[in-house]
């Protein structure tokens, strides 16, 4: 865009509807492809017949049928809930921050995620049941996040750049001592681990929607109803202490609830960058720069990028399936730079 030239936002209604179509239909063709193509009017039929509707006699076999309900159903769900939930972690990031390169995994907290999650998986065993890797993985997202506050404070890091620096500093600390688990651990499943850390979606189950999709509704509602100081944050910490903002508390308490959903996504897919970087800026250029635009539809339009990203990593070499974390790497990689070009 030319230089004096102001940016007109999209009418919000039209980004929503046209980002609910998109998923929709994202949705369909990501459950419908891959090494056993499926028709997409047999995925439906498959749904509501599974919920209870009747659609008549099945023309569908049950190895179709466990396909598209049992692998890719969960599968792409997920994959909606860890794009939607990193890209509100990131535009939350960008705002209180005032960071266009804000972003949990280079601030360190996706690599905190990761080494709660091997501690468990490798080292803890599974004592809480189901709820042990997100937990431990929650933990260790917390923990960076105070590790990185607490070093930027500490080298008095705490502009925009610096703190950015600080972050990957302390992943790569963080990412070493994940290896280290990971040497230590029992090499019969430090292969599951090692795939797990380059991000994945395939072990996706019903029984486990529910961890993810709770703390995305609840934390997501939570940062939503917060997008008026988001906005006051991104103008500076002096102008939102003069709207009785206590800067410091509300910034930490961003980074918690950031934390958390980063961990319980993190614990289900692996690590994946990059979303949250990318998606929160394309919002911007639809709707504006205000978090209560911004937040639901970078939920949306995250959701619909992660869907794609899905369904590269499935296709490109079929049928083997690439870790999804190499694809967002690829097209986060090249973001990153035409960002840093930009700014």
């Amino acid at each position: 865009m030319p230089r004096g030239q102001s940016h007109q936002p999209m009418p919000l209604w039209l980004v929503t509807f046209g980002c609910l179509i998109a998923l929709g239909l994202s949705l369909s063709f990501a459950i419908s492809v891959g090494a056993v193509a499926v028709p997409i009017a047999t995925v439906w039929d498959v749904f509501f017949h599974k919920i209870g509707f009747d659609v008549g006699e099945p023309t569908w076999s049950k190895g179709r049928a466990a396909i598209v309900w049992e692998i890719r159903f969960p599968r792409a769900l997920l994959a909606v809930m860890v794009g939607a939930g990193l890209a509100i972690v990131g535009a939350s990031l960008q705002a209180v921050t005032r960071n266009p390169l804000a972003d949990p995994h280079l601030l360190g907290i996706s690599s905190g995620g990761a080494f709660g999650a091997i501690l468990a998986l490798l080292h803890t065993g599974l004592f809480l049941g189901l709820l042990t890797v997100p937990l431990l993985a929650f933990f260790g997202a917390l923990a960076a996040t105070i590790l990185v506050l607490t070093v930027s404070h500490f080298t008095a890091s705490t502009t925009a750049d610096r703190l950015v620096l600080t972050g990957v500093a302390v992943s790569f600390i963080i990412m070493a001592g994940a290896n280290i688990l990971i040497f230590l651990g029992d090499p019969r499943a430090t292969h599951t681990v090692v795939f797990w850390m380059l991000g994945g979606l395939g072990l996706a189950q019903w029984s486990h929607l529910i961890y993810p999709l709770v703390i995305l509704m609840l934390c997501g509602a939570w940062l939503w109803l917060q997008a008026p100081k988001l906005n006051a944050m991104t103008v500076g910490d002096e102008t939102a202490s003069t709207l009785g903002i206590p800067v410091a508390r509300f910034r930490l308490a961003v980074f918690v609830f950031g934390a958390l959903i980063t961990g319980v996504m993190v614990a289900f897919s692996g690590l994946i960058g990059f979303v949250g970087l990318m998606v929160p800026h394309i919002v911007r250029l639809l709707v504006g720069g205000g978090n209560t635009r911004v937040l639901p539809v970078s939920a949306l339009i995250g959701g619909i990028f992660l869907l794609w990203a899905d369904i590269a990593a499935r296709t490109v070499i079929a049928p083997e399936d690439m870790p999804i974390g190499i694809v967002t790497g690829l097209i986060g990689g090249l973001f990153f730079i035409v960002l840093l070009r930009c700014k």
